[in-house]
């Protein structure tokens, strides 16, 4: 018996920001899914125009607490690239553990507190009872590991004030790493439980699909070289040949393509491309878990972030418990402006993070262009939901259950809408 209905869910649930959902259903089949970012417009990109260089990193970080580190950082390698500035190692390291602090809380409330009541079938963490209740105090202790972290390195959980353009301006001491090394590793058992409940869940959707990611042969987020799923491997600063922004009339948060086609980017990307080069304990203790990778399954991008979790876990106790005896003060290196353009590239959370500004010779942007994981994942979303919502239409499942399923594969793709809805432009009406 052929079906046909408009199904509307409005405000969907445990995701970063607020989104609407249509999906179309003609003869049986999903015409259209539309998913309408609705959060309030953020005109960021369009409020640094016209600023000195220095105040950009903290105006952007507050595009979003959630992802305010990853804002930070692209922006002041955007800056830094544009001026000449090659930073020490030490500060390297240090914004590395930055990053995994950053992911590494991101993912624990992801995957704890966004999409584990999805598999216990609770409607929130706040409806665990019994032994369940321990997975509640197994989030709370990464993410309190991970801002933790984030503290000492940056000066705070969000919104970090010690990461500079050409260093930091303070520095952990001994006892403040080794007080992160000890919480770091007393998380490491409570994550490999939790990848083994995403990698045991069963919900399947595949598609061949292209993959994007930054790739390099330590697994860190902040350099390396672009790389696609059909072999592509693109400079950083070549990026824009590739993405093709397109405008979603119905959202206020635009879209990309990579050459013309929907693509995926995140932890699934990441893994998909990069699994080989993860931390070499986190593959001794999760290799089982690993043989999936490549994968096609988008429900798998939690289980790649529960994955990652582990390795930002071993990479950063790689580098704390080096850095906890030579660790030094230095001093910002000075920059001198001049007119030229940066390019900033990393991995956010979510995906892949651009920033490209241009500035004059006096430190003030002129422009300035932003490219969103979270953007860059709405087309492709869209169209595994229309090809999943026919798949469950073929399973005879009801409405109330293909809206619960659609729900659960937007959590999946662990969508920032706080991020994606700054505008790139304002036309102001006199």
């Amino acid at each position: 018996m052929h079906k046909d209905f408009d199904l509307t869910i409005r405000n969907i649930s445990k995701i970063e920001g607020h989104t609407h959902l249509d999906i179309i259903v003609r003869n049986n089949k999903a015409e259209k899914c539309r998913l309408k970012v609705s959060e309030n417009k953020r005109f960021f990109t369009a409020a640094i125009l016209g600023q000195n260089y220095l105040t950009v990193p903290g105006t952007m970080s507050r595009i979003c607490g959630t992802c305010s580190s990853a804002h930070t950082l692209c922006s002041i390698e955007a800056i830094e690239k544009a001026f000449g500035l090659n930073v020490t190692e030490q500060t390297f390291k240090l914004r590395n553990l930055l990053s995994y602090s950053s992911h590494l809380r991101d993912h624990a409330m992801h995957l704890y507190f966004f999409c584990l009541p999805d598999i216990l079938g609770k409607d929130s963490a706040l409806d665990f009872t019994g032994e369940e209740k321990e997975w509640i105090h197994d989030g709370l202790h990464i993410k309190d590991a991970g801002n933790f972290l984030s503290t000492i390195v940056g000066g705070r959980a969000i919104h970090p004030p010690n990461v500079a353009i050409g260093g930091f301006t303070k520095f952990p001491n001994k006892k403040e790493m080794e007080e992160a090394v000890k919480k770091l590793e007393d998380i490491r058992e409570r994550i490999l439980k939790i990848i083994k409940v995403f990698y045991d869940d069963k919900t399947t959707f595949k598609r061949k699909t292209n993959y994007v990611a930054l790739c390099n042969t330590d697994y860190n987020y902040l350099k390396g070289i672009i790389r696609t799923a059909y072999g592509s491997s693109i400079p950083e600063e070549k990026y824009r040949l590739h993405l093709e922004r397109v405008v979603l009339p119905y959202s206020t948060a635009t879209s990309f393509t990579w050459e013309s086609k929907d693509f995926m980017v995140g932890a699934l990307a990441r893994m998909n491309l990069n699994h080989h080069h993860l931390n070499k304990r986190t593959i001794k203790d999760a290799g089982k878990y690993l043989d999936i990778f490549p994968n096609s399954c988008v429900f798998n991008n939690n289980t790649a972030q529960a994955i990652e979790m582990l390795h930002e876990v071993d990479n950063s106790l790689s580098i704390l418990n080096e850095l906890k005896d030579t660790i030094k003060p230095e001093k910002i290196i000075k920059v001198k402006p001049r007119e030229s353009i940066g390019i900033g590239v990393m991995e956010a959370p979510r995906g892949t993070l651009y920033y490209h500004l241009a500035l004059d010779n006096k430190g003030t942007v002129n422009f300035a262009d932003l490219c969103i994981p979270t953007q860059q994942n709405i087309i492709h979303l869209q169209k595994d939901l229309a090809k999943y919502v026919t798949f469950l239409l073929g399973e005879g499942k009801s409405k109330e259950q293909i809206a619960f399923e659609a729900e659960k594969m937007i959590r999946a793709y662990d969508p920032c809408m706080s991020c994606a809805t700054h505008f790139l432009k304002v036309n102001w009406i006199r």
